[in-house]
């Protein structure tokens, strides 16, 4: 018997609508399993119970006529996005007790759309790394097996996700933190264009790498969050681009690109890295499927190649440079002290001539492409990492090259500005997800999304869930041996 967390995000928000269940019963539900299953995959930071049920009632009592296509769903926030009220940490000891006095607009736009926050999700320290393993809350694992990591920076949005604890979540990407903890968990994982969605009110806008973006197990839950946090406003430092006839969930409904040119590659960008077999098969099958479906496939060089990473690593270092509270800098951990000390080093002249050389680069690798709609690569050079893996040498430098090389791919797309999309298209001998990257040209998110829609149709469908789904109240919640794939 289906129970309420079977039900994708947007079937949530139907039962709602039609009377079959209220806001109220699906926020206690996800909440029973917060509390059973939060700790065990390292999803929550901090729940926000009273909050949420609070925010549900208030949603129950809207009037019909006033609901959008999420209203009374069950969310959850990134601890590195400001929440007026709740303590956000940026998933550092050194922000442990930090409580915002305003929203980040994203967070607006999701309270203002009927959607209810469960709490802040566990995210990697200022979200400099790409696995989740803090002082502030459990480290983030994999629910499809609790030995892996869930990945970051958005790795609690991923762990929460893929085991049933809310339908879609908010993350942000800034070097494949939506993308890659989407690969780990079998998941759809969207990084809009640049500019698409607010960054604000606060904030630099760190080169334009970063951006707020949805992560769900279906492109039409993710398409949907995202005509949620796609709004226009005044003082963002890019254009945003236009959306479709219908918003981003009407592209993911239609799921019709039209016929594309899509250029295929797997040479790694980053790092000079074998990529293992299971990734290039994933890849492999996704080809197939696109060819199935009228597109044109063709082989690439990589935009980029490895000459770009000590540009990149620059950058990387910079924007480590958050601020800080006074006498706080000690409770940093090992990786972050590391990449604030290299960032120090760097002047602002070697850094605008660094700036100057990427966007070259960019334009030339985006020439190399000319002629295709869209990119098909590997997500990762690696289908799944062990907990504790990155850092187990005690060496910062090697963790933060182990992490080049685990993916080289993701950042090149955030330099880039293009939109890319994480998808859920293969499977290990031992049924671990494998995801594939399709990447569109800047602004042309609504192909994309068609696209990848049109992909997860042809596939049979992704939302599959991992053995703990349903272990809830049972003696497999233990915190070894949980999550094997079970379809």
């Amino acid at each position: 018997m289906a129970e309420p967390h079977d039900l994708t995000a947007l079937e949530q928000a139907a039962a709602i609508a039609g009377g079959e269940l209220s806001s109220v019963e699906l926020v206690e539900h996800h909440l029973t399993r917060v509390d059973a299953l939060g700790d065990t995959v390292g999803a929550f930071v901090t729940v926000t119970g009273e909050r949420a049920r609070a925010a549900a009632r208030a949603a129950d009592a809207v009037p019909a006529d006033e609901r959008g296509p999420l209203h009374g769903v069950p969310t959850a926030i990134k601890d590195l996005t400001l929440t007026a009220g709740v303590r956000t940490t940026f998933g550092s000891a050194a922000f442990a007790d930090f409580v915002p006095p305003v929203d980040a607009d994203v967070v607006r736009f999701m309270a203002e759309a009927g959607l209810v926050s469960l709490g802040k999700t566990t995210t990697s320290e200022l979200g400099c790394s790409l696995y989740s393993e803090g002082l502030v809350a459990p480290p983030a694992r994999n629910p499809w097996d609790l030995a892996y990591t869930a990945g970051g920076s958005s790795g609690g949005a991923a762990a929460a996700v893929a085991a049933g604890l809310v339908p879609v979540a908010q993350g942000s990407d800034g070097g494949g933190s939506l993308r890659i903890p989407a690969s780990l968990c079998g998941l759809v994982g969207y990084k809009p264009s640049r500019g698409l969605v607010s960054g604000g009110p606060v904030g630099s806008g760190a080169f334009g790498l970063p951006t707020n973006g949805p992560i769900g197990r279906t492109v039409a839950d993710v398409a949907a969050l995202l005509d949620v946090l796609a709004r226009p406003v005044p003082g963002e430092p890019y254009l945003a681009p236009t959306p479709p006839p219908g918003g981003w969930l009407g592209a993911a409904r239609v799921a019709d690109p039209g016929r594309l040119r899509v250029g295929r590659f797997t040479a790694p960008m980053l790092a000079d890295e074998p990529v293992h077999p299971d990734c290039l098969a994933a890849v492999d099958r996704a080809a197939a499927l696109l060819t199935a479906a009228g597109h044109e496939v063709v082989d690439v060089p990589a935009p980029l190649g490895p000459a770009v990473w000590p540009l990149f690593e620059i950058v990387w270092y910079v924007l480590a440079l958050a601020p800080v509270p006074l006498g706080r800098e000690s409770a940093l951990l090992p990786l972050t002290r590391h990449l604030r000390a290299r960032g120090a080093e760097i002047s602002a002249g070697t850094l605008t001539a660094t700036l100057g050389e990427l966007q070259a680069q960019v334009r030339l690798g985006v020439r190399r492409t000319a002629g295709c709609d869209l990119l098909l690569c590997p997500t990762l050079a690696a289908p799944q990492a062990p907990l504790g893996w990155f850092a187990e040498g005690g060496d910062p430098a090697e963790d933060f090259d182990r992490q080049r090389r685990f993916s080289p791919y993701c950042a090149v797309f955030n330099v880039t500005g293009d939109p890319s999309v994480s998808l859920p298209v293969g499977v290990t001998a031992e049924g671990l997800p494998v995801g594939v990257l399709l990447t569109g040209r800047y602004g042309d998110d609504a192909r994309l999304i068609a696209t990848a829609a049109q992909l997860e149709h042809s596939s049979g469908g992704w939302d599959r869930h991992p053995a703990i789904w349903r272990a809830v109240g049972s003696a497999n919640v233990n915190g070894s041996g949980v999550g094997r794939s079970a379809p």
